[in-house]
């Protein structure tokens, strides 16, 4: 998550002091991700330094208000128009754990993947009843909840999927593959995008 161009968004709306800076953006968020006041002083001298916002008023700390700037305008707009680098596939740490879980001695993989599966479904009913308790008004609230959820069966589907393709195939057939997976991907996102497909 971009801090500061959540800043630069919550300022597009007009001048702001850091304090109101944090208590708009946790309520923007669904108050999900807290957001350190110390964070926000951090990033808007940052933002300050870079020209995309100019400190207004008198003062240090909380009586020092900040407003965007038309380069920080175009900051912004540049951010919101342009996807996510997706080429190469994030450092999942659950991948990596059930990658390396397949290759250590004394471990089983399956016990592995039904630890994370059964933490995932856990998240899961946590987040549900979040949202069944959550007003019908509060659409930050329900946008961050159903990302969460729709993440979040994504992984439990994967580790499915994991196990079913290790109980095909012993943890050893993890080793010594010949082709790079970020390759294969990048691969097949240009015959994707060939296709006009959207990746």
């Amino acid at each position: 998550m971009s801090v500061r161009h959540a800043l630069l968004a919550l300022l597009s709306d007009g001048p702001r002091y850091g304090l109101q800076l944090r208590q708009d953006f946790e309520a923007r968020t669904g108050e999900v991700w807290p957001l350190n006041v110390g964070q926000v002083y951090t990033t808007l001298q940052r933002l300050e330094r870079d020209g995309f916002v100019a400190s207004e008023g008198a003062g240090e700390g909380p009586k020092k208000g900040y407003a965007i700037t038309s380069t920080g305008r175009d900051e912004l707009l540049g951010w919101l128009q342009t996807p996510p680098d997706d080429t190469q596939p994030p450092r999942d740490e659950l991948l990596i754990k059930v990658l390396v879980a397949g290759q250590v001695a004394g471990v089983e993989v399956h016990d592995v993947i039904q630890v994370h599966r059964r933490h995932l479904v856990e998240l899961m009913q946590r987040y549900t009843a979040v949202k069944a308790a959550a007003s019908e008004d509060d659409v930050a609230l329900a946008l961050v909840v159903d990302a969460e959820l729709f993440r979040l069966e994504a992984g439990v589907r994967w580790l499915d999927t994991a196990e079913v393709r290790l109980r095909n195939h012993p943890p050893k057939a993890l080793v010594g593959t010949s082709t790079p997976a970020n390759t294969v991907i990048a691969a097949g996102l240009r015959a994707a995008r060939r296709q006009g497909v959207r990746s």
